[in-house]
């Protein structure tokens, strides 16, 4: 079947609801591994599954109804006692589950799935029998002795489903062949399944998904609002009239100043329960990653249970999509580099299963994540040893970093501690990736750890992006809006406390020696005086003061970006209530032309 023209909405709810529906199953999988006899649990796998098997069946996805058939016998087989759980058999599952999931990126991408491996389903059939399933397959996490982490992406990326083809047909394979470039050759034994895994990919690098689920009482309050704007707006058009007949007596007067006041307290709420309606919880994203942690665990050797807490913590629904690597990059990088090896774990002392903890939570306007492990923890002295080693800092750089300072070079582009390069890491991008982009949220990493205890990642971000809480200061009588984020406090300068270290102007704050960068000079403007106040601002890497003229206020700034042309170190704009706009500066970017405040070359304050 070729011509799903009217069904395009159709096959959009199939997906949305049959993805979440396997990363449920994935989930529940990993908890039957601990639970092996727990027919709840199984009963539950199978109804999964058999509802994602009779989507595909009205779908007509003849292949996909048919991988599900031969996965679901094996769980109706478990559920009614005719087969034992295996490591084997969960290997088969578990690869089974992860070629239904990149059916569905064939789906998603406007393509009908054609069969899976042939020797997955000759598994299948033969595990049902009771047989034991061919090594090549059965082996963790997927069907070959190397670790597809490709693959393995694409399952924790596979729910940013893109919306079906704008003709509303789906293309057979020999179809696609003809309009498209042939796949690359597959380097496992199943090659289909690493086809549709890049096709996949593709579709989501070009398309994110545009539907969100919103609960029905917000927008009910959205409308019940609307509703109140609109009589608001009736009485001032009434007393507007009034006022330009000459009746501008007290009580006149007291009305308006009561409707504007009301106006403005409904449109604040109303844009509050706006922003509500792009608030997901978390929990969506966070039931992908115990699949993830399960295989690289079984992969490596390692007995690691990842524990998920504030779930129902809600975040901004742009900013689940954007947090999607970070937090596959942290767990990876806890199961790999945090926890030890069982025989490590009982030369310590230690249990042999490790714990990673996946949590969310809210703190003021703000959500912090927290992945934690109870590994060996980092070493402060060795960090700094290999950074020096890898020339990412110098060795007198590396005698003035407290141990705070030194668990930030982790996220240093190049870092790794690892000797050998491997599938999982040792090539030093993954935790680049996680500042990266944890940055272009507006949001901090701050990294705790004790040898032998553990580590622990917290994660700060605004509640939403499409609000950014700014500093408004002035250079003459031109405002700058900086992120509230990044500012710590404001403060005078003196200027007979400025002093010069290395050629840079610094100040002492509290024992602390900070730099002194003029904001005048970062944006290349003229410097005919001292700056009168400084803004000690703190990114990931380290504090400095910022140097300014005055300040015109806080104010919530609505961002509006900057798509066709967007100025060096500018991350968009703002309308204040004035009507002017004001530039939302991009310090990040503004201070990497200085080499990160590192010998700098900004003109000596002293001679301004």
């Amino acid at each position: 079947m070729s011509d799903f023209a009217g069904m395009e909405d159709l096959l959009q709810d199939f997906l949305q609801e049959a993805s979440d529906l396997l990363s449920d199953v994935d989930n529940k999988l990993v908890d039957l591994e601990k639970s092996p006899d727990d027919r709840g649990l199984l009963n539950d796998i199978f109804r999964g599954f058999h509802t994602i098997k009779g989507g595909a069946g009205f779908l007509n996805a003849t292949e996909l109804v048919t991988l599900c058939h031969r996965t679901e016998t094996l769980f109706d087989k478990l559920r009614n006692g005719e087969l034992g759980l295996s490591p084997e058999l969960m290997d088969l599952i578990m690869t089974a589950t992860r070629c239904v999931r990149d059916m569905f990126g064939d789906l998603s991408s406007g393509v009908m799935p054609h069969a899976a491996a042939p020797e997955l389903i000759v598994a299948l059939e033969a595990a049902a029998r009771g047989e034991e399933a061919p090594a090549a397959v059965s082996a963790a996490p997927a069907a070959s002795a190397e670790p597809d982490w490709e693959a393995l992406h694409d399952a924790v990326r596979s729910d940013d489903i893109a919306p079906p083809v704008a003709t509303g047909e789906i293309i057979t394979r020999a179809e696609a062949a003809a309009a498209a470039p042939p796949p690359l050759p597959a380097k496992t034994v199943a090659p289909s399944t690493q086809s549709r895994g890049s096709g996949a990919r593709r579709m989501e690098e070009k398309s994110r998904e545009t539907t969100i689920r919103v609960d029905t009482s917000r927008l009910d309050q959205v409308l019940n609002l609307s509703g109140e704007i609109g009589l608001t707006k009736n009485r001032l058009t009434s007393l507007r009239a009034d006022i330009l007949a000459g009746k501008n007596d007290s009580e006149t007067l007291h009305a308006l100043d009561q409707a504007v006041s009301q106006l403005d307290l409904m449109v604040s709420d109303l844009q509050n329960a706006v922003m509500k309606t792009r608030m997901q919880p978390i929990g969506r994203l966070f039931q992908k990653y115990p699949r993830i942690a399960r295989d690289l665990a079984r992969q490596m050797g390692k007995d690691v249970e990842l524990v998920l807490a504030g779930e129902e913590t809600e975040v901004d629904k742009t900013m689940i999509e954007d947090l999607s690597d970070p937090l596959v990059h942290l767990i990876r990088n806890a199961v790999d580099h945090g926890v030890e090896s069982p025989a490590e774990r009982a030369a310590a002392g230690k249990p042999a299963k490790s714990l990673v903890r996946l949590e969310a939570r809210q703190e003021g306007d703000h959500i912090v994540l927290i992945v934690a492990d109870d590994g060996k923890g980092m070493n402060a002295e060795r960090l700094r040893a290999k950074a020096v080693e890898k020339g990412l800092i110098t060795e007198e750089e590396a005698n003035t970093l407290d141990d705070r300072q030194s668990f930030n070079l982790i996220l240093l582009p190049g870092f790794s501690t690892k000797t050998e390069i491997s599938d999982v890491s040792g090539r030093g991008v993954g935790m680049d990736v996680v500042k990266t982009n944890i940055q272009k949220l507006n949001g901090s990493v701050e990294i705790r750890s004790e040898p032998g205890k553990g580590s622990v990642f917290l994660i700060s971000l605004p509640l939403t992006l499409a609000i950014l809480p700014v500093l408004l200061v002035l250079l003459e009588d031109q405002p700058f809006a900086l992120p509230l984020s990044l500012v710590r406090e404001i403060l005078p300068i003196e200027r007979d406390k400025i002093q010069e270290v290395g050629g840079k102007s610094t100040l002492v704050v509290r024992g602390e020696i900070l730099p002194l960068l003029s904001l005048s000079a970062l944006l290349g403007w003229p410097q005919d005086r001292y700056p009168e106040y400084g803004v000690l601002m703190q990114t990931t890497e380290r504090s400095f003061i910022l140097g300014v003229d005055s300040f015109a206020g806080r104010d919530d700034a609505v961002i509006k970006s900057l798509e066709d042309f967007r100025p060096h170190g500018v991350a968009g704009v703002t309308t204040l209530s004035n009507g002017q706009i004001v530039l939302i500066l991009d310090m990040k970017e503004l201070l990497s032309d200085d080499a990160h405040m590192d010998g700098g070359r900004l003109p000596a304050l002293a001679s301004a």
